[in-house]
């Protein structure tokens, strides 16, 4: 065996007990689920269900099988199940556009053959030996001509036809596209993308040397409200949230739902103080609004949110800067909610709880 394979199979073991370790620690019991989601979360293949993991443990100490669920429903068999989807929708987009090139040669030929039979009757009219014979053949040619020109009209209609379907297919298949992407209760973009997006925004202030921000928002005590309202009213309260936030945005900037009750803004081209502006008009303007059951017309009080700030800093990872949003969004949750904290100023590393 080489020393790259031992290697391998060095680490794969280390992240084994690792794993084993974690399990006991913090649970809630060896199944073959909990066992997975550790795995996961020692090898960094998942960094959100890291993140959700450090929060729960910060909060309840501990995962509940609950919790282990959750996590391996929305972080592993979701990822595979989106990423199957995808390949998928990639696969039959590759094979209209294959169809599409095909119709289009078809058509071209079809008119150049008719091209070609109306020049080859044109030639023999012009013939001066055995008229009588070449008139016969012109009009064999002729009547051919026209019996093939009908035909091609009629397979040109239906070529169009088909391609119209297709293009209505294509349209689907790319609405289906944007809806995988999206949270169905905000209209937000969902975790999926938000990571892309993250990435994507994180390569680009690397390589353009271009200032970057990422707010990190966190609606205070929703699960407090959830249990006393009920997830209806819960539903409303998270619909409320997106709202603002689109309303506060400038161009460019992606709006993400990516956990329970915490959201994503991601602003290119944003400095430190531009960001944080936005989270405090974002801030403010969700505390000024009140909420109000809809069934009853009863008025629920104030939401309030937290929110923390972390702008690229050279050698960041797309982890490491959400890291740190989110450490600062603890930091504000800590100072007493319903605030904003950005990474300027030194923040407790205590503040997140240190499971890995």
């Amino acid at each position: 065996m080489s020393d790259g394979s031992h290697g391998d199979r060095d680490r794969t073991f280390a992240l084994a007990d690792r794993a084993n370790q974690l399990m006991r620690d913090y649970g809630p019991s060896a199944t073959p689920r909990a066992y997975t989601v550790w795995y996961t979360y020692v090898s960094g293949a998942q960094p959100l269900m890291n993140d959700a993991i450090k929060r729960l443990t910060s909060q309840n100490g501990c995962l509940s099988n609950d919790d282990v669920d959750a996590l391996h429903d929305t972080y592993i068999d979701g990822r595979r199940l989106s990423v199957a989807a995808e390949k998928m929708s990639a696969s039959v987009l590759s094979e209209i556009e294959g169809i599409t090139e095909m119709l289009d040669l078809s058509l071209g030929s079809t008119a150049q053959y008719g091209e070609s039979l109306r020049a080859f009757s044109h030639d023999l009219a012009g013939a001066t030996l055995n008229r009588a014979r070449i008139r016969e053949i012109v009009a064999s040619l002729v009547t051919t001509t026209r019996e093939v020109a009908a035909d091609n009209r009629t397979l040109e209609a239906r070529m169009r036809e088909s391609r119209s379907e297709i293009e209505s297919l294509r349209e689907t298949l790319e609405a289906t596209r944007i809806e995988s992407l999206t949270d169905p209760l905000t209209g937000l973009s969902n975790r999926k993308h938000f990571e892309a997006m993250l990435t994507a925004t994180v390569e680009a202030a690397a390589s353009r040397g271009v200032p970057s921000s990422l707010i990190v928002l966190d609606i205070d005590f929703f699960k407090r409200f959830n249990d006393l309202y009920g997830h209806l009213t819960g539903d409303q309260v998270l619909r409320l949230v997106g709202i603002v936030m689109r309303e506060h945005m400038r161009p460019g900037a992606t709006l993400s739902r990516f956990g329970g009750e915490e959201f994503g803004i991601l602003l290119p081209d944003t400095d430190r103080a531009a960001a944080l502006g936005i989270a405090e008009r974002v801030r403010t303007s969700v505390m000024g609004r009140e909420l109000v059951k809809r069934s009853t017309g009863e008025s629920l009080g104030k939401v309030t949110v937290s929110l923390g700030i972390a702008a690229y800093r050279r050698g960041d990872t797309p982890v490491s800067l959400l890291e740190r949003a989110d450490l600062c969004m603890f930091a504000a949750k800590r100072q007493g909610r319903n605030r904003c904290v950005d990474d300027s100023a030194a923040t407790d590393a205590d503040a997140l709880s240190n499971v890995a």
